[in-house]
């Protein structure tokens, strides 16, 4: 074999060398990257998580400036379908609300993670205080602070409704639904129903937070469907 075939030869391994090691540390950084994602879309949930206060709805102010405003993983208007949908649904809205983020962001190990995180912090400090609930749920000192943290998610839930109607209520069809639903949820919160009756029960279901939503639907499908036929979109 002559030298230059030789060099020839010596050559295309160490090419071939550096091409297979460029390609592993390329392999290993994606690897790398997708871990710190899937740890960033678990922490960021977690802190959610520990945020939340008062229920599922005063989950979504937090929400909203985690996962809209500084990771830009949904906007306000999925946010809103994803609310909707996991009121929908059977389980906890907060919980069906991260699924449905992780999985937009990651697919089915994004909403996996984003579940698991944004329910651990509430399993830890839940088993905690169960524990000692017992010694202390009676102390003044503790229910007055309880009553402060019910205070301050009224305030919570009552800015991200504002938030909402800013972007989500903008013309004649959905300011019709908007206050016909709420009137209604407010008649099945506030007016009590006969059990035993039968009409009490049919009233009862048909003013349910799924209801609504479904019949809210039907609504807006009806209503844009006739306003976009006649011309008429404000």
């Amino acid at each position: 074999m002559t030298e230059r075939g030789l060099f020839g030869i010596v050559g295309a391994k160490n090419r071939t060398a550096v091409r297979m090691g460029a390609e592993r540390v390329l392999t290993e950084r994606k690897v790398d990257g997708n871990l710190n994602i899937y740890l960033d879309l678990f922490l960021t949930f977690a802190k959610v998580g520990v945020c939340t206060f008062g229920g599922g709805y005063a989950m979504l102010p937090i929400l909203q400036r985690e996962v809209v405003e500084k990771k830009g993983w949904a906007t306000d208007e999925e946010l809103t379908d994803y609310f909707a949908i996991g009121q929908c649904t059977p389980g906890i809205i907060a919980v069906n609300t991260a699924t449905f983020v992780g999985h937009k962001y990651k697919g089915k190990p994004g909403g996996v993670l984003a579940t698991l995180g944004v329910v651990f912090p509430s399993l830890i400090i839940i088993t905690i205080i169960a524990a000692f609930l017992s010694n202390f749920a009676d102390i003044p000192a503790v229910q007055h602070a309880l009553a402060g943290v019910n205070a301050c998610v009224v305030a919570l839930i009552a800015s991200s409704v504002q938030k909402l109607a800013k972007s989500n209520v903008k013309n004649r069809p959905s300011w019709c639904i908007c206050l016909c639903v709420l009137l209604l949820a407010a008649i099945g919160t506030f007016v009590p129903f006969p059990e035993d009756q039968v009409w009490g029960q049919v009233l009862d279901t048909v003013l349910s937070p799924a209801v609504l939503i479904v019949l809210a639907g039907v609504a807006g499908f009806l209503l844009w469907g006739r306003t976009e036929q006649g011309g008429d979109r404000t």
